[in-house]
């Protein structure tokens, strides 16, 4: 039986060739638990006439992988071998590598297709003039020698600070979520080693200043914080798109407004950008249209078409889902149809299971709540403003529209709110954010009311239909800091 090796060539399969690769990448282990033997032993059964070397590397890691509920050390020896895999497969300069990635056709229509954007390209392979010929290189060779200036180049320097010995640093887990998500490929194959990619990363984010670049990489290689996954996805390419998060209202209660909005939540999913839309002022179900003398469909048709273009827009061309969260005001006359949009029960027409829903929730409805008094539901088109104020401004007006007559309908506060927590409890949905709390600690009460926030709630921004409001996320690895001492 042959095995066919990553140059092409076919030799016989030897299971001594095998545990003696994995025995290699056992080093430091312990091997009274973790035996480099026993996974060969369940490679070696599921070899086939034909298999390359590639796929027993694959089947090597797995196998070490399911093993990890005997010890742990079976995690880091899957880790390892999946990474030799794919050191194997790659090229070891990350100047070549850039260059490949930026010379990419696309092979059915001829056409260039580069995934290096030409700026990135041209800094990396832009010569960097004469620099001191580096001691270690001239050892005894004399002074005159050691002071003989070596020409040098961006990319060249970048390759001389990559240490691709950090890769081993990565536990299988991780190491397979790189691989699935944020390596870049050339015809469905990964180029990118992870180092590849965090100097890729760096240099986008510095361009010409290749000593902050050289800095950077340094900081994320060695874990000692990492930036969010649109920049990691994105920076270096020609779609340098690297913000994380995105706040977005309704540009209007119009054909034109709902649909400006979803093209804008579109192009920003493209992109990775995960989308908080606040949708306060969608006139509720039954509202008369003035422009067709019909009748609205409220909120629920309307969720439905953004709900299958976060399914259809993905992020990144596949990389992960789109992920929207859509934010309502609890007076809203559709919000109890809103609680259950991801309910697993019920008309399935009266669902959108891909969208996340978080309530905008004021004081005053908390209050009522807590006395279980009446709670009166508006249409946003016949009760104007309310979610364009915010504390005792939005309960005048709130109990202003209650006087007047204009409630949709009127329930107990405590029936919504056990809807609220039975959505919770089913699905994990509503989330709640508190409107006067926002506002009242925003430093940014001059623009005007806060309506939402993102899809994580950890930014609160002020947004309006001209004004979409950004956040870029970075995460220290907050152990790495902390010392032996403590």
């Amino acid at each position: 039986m042959f095995v066919i090796k990553r140059d092409g060539r076919q030799v016989p399969v030897r299971f001594d060739k095998i545990t003696a690769r994995i025995q290699r990448l056992s080093y430091g282990l312990n091997q009274t638990y973790c035996d480099p033997v026993l996974v060969a032993q369940k490679v070696a059964a599921g070899v086939y006439r034909g298999v390359t070397t590639t796929e027993l590397d694959e089947l090597a890691a797995e196998t070490a992988a399911a093993l990890t509920s005997t010890h742990p050390d079976y995690a880091v020896l899957a880790a390892r071998i999946a990474v030799s895999n794919l050191h194997k497969n790659t090229l070891k300069s990350f100047k070549e590598t850039v260059r490949i990635m930026h010379e990419h056709v696309n092979p059915k229509n001829d056409q260039p297709a580069p995934l290096v954007s030409d700026e990135c390209f041209e800094i990396i392979m832009e010569k960097a003039g004469l620099v001191e010929r580096p001691k270690g290189l001239v050892k005894d060779r004399g002074a005159a020698a050691r002071l003989a200036p070596l020409p040098l180049g961006h990319g060249d320097r970048l390759d001389s600070e990559i240490n691709y010995d950090r890769d081993f640093d990565y536990d299988y887990f991780g190491f397979k979520t790189l691989e699935r998500s944020y390596l870049l490929r050339l015809h469905g194959k990964i180029i990118e080693r992870p180092q590849h990619m965090l100097m890729r990363v760096a240099v986008g984010i510095h361009m010409r200043d290749i000593d902050a670049a050289v800095r950077t990489y340094h900081l994320l290689s060695e874990r000692w914080f990492t930036h969010a996954s649109p920049t990691l996805f994105n920076a270096g390419t020609p779609r340098p798109q690297l913000s994380s998060c995105f706040l977005v209202c309704t540009k209007g209660d119009s054909i034109e407004g709902i649909y400006d909005t979803l093209k804008e939540c579109a192009v920003i999913s493209k992109s990775a950008g995960g989308i908080g839309v606040s949708i306060h002022n969608i006139r509720a179900t039954g509202s008369y249209i003035r422009g067709t003398n019909g009748t609205s469909n409220g909120i629920v048709p309307m969720l439905r078409v953004f709900n299958d273009t976060a399914r259809y827009v993905d992020q990144g061309g596949g990389k992960r889902k789109g992920a929207f969260a859509i934010y309502l005001e609890p007076w809203h006359a559709d919000v109890f149809d809103f609680i259950e949009l991801r309910k697993n029960h019920g008309k399935e027409e009266a669902r959108a299971r891909d969208l996340f829903y978080a309530l905008w929730i004021n004081d005053l409805f908390m209050r009522r709540v807590e006395s279980n008094e009446d709670w009166s539901l508006f249409c946003p088109n016949e009760a104007p403003g309310l979610a364009e104020v915010w504390g005792d401004e939005f309960d005048a007006l709130y109990t202003k529209y209650e006087r007047e007559g204009r409630a949709r309908r009127v329930v107990r506060a405590q029936q919504l709110w056990f809807a609220i927590l039975e959505g919770q409890i089913e699905t994990g949905n509503p989330f709640m954010l508190f409107k006067d709390s926002c506002n009242r600690k925003s430093n940014q009460q001059n623009l005007g009311t806060i309506k939402c926030s993102n899809l994580c709630t950890e930014i609160v921004e002020y947004t309006a239909p001209d004004e979409t409001a950004v956040c870029n996320l970075a995460s220290i690895a907050l152990p790495r800091f902390v010392g032996a001492g403590g």
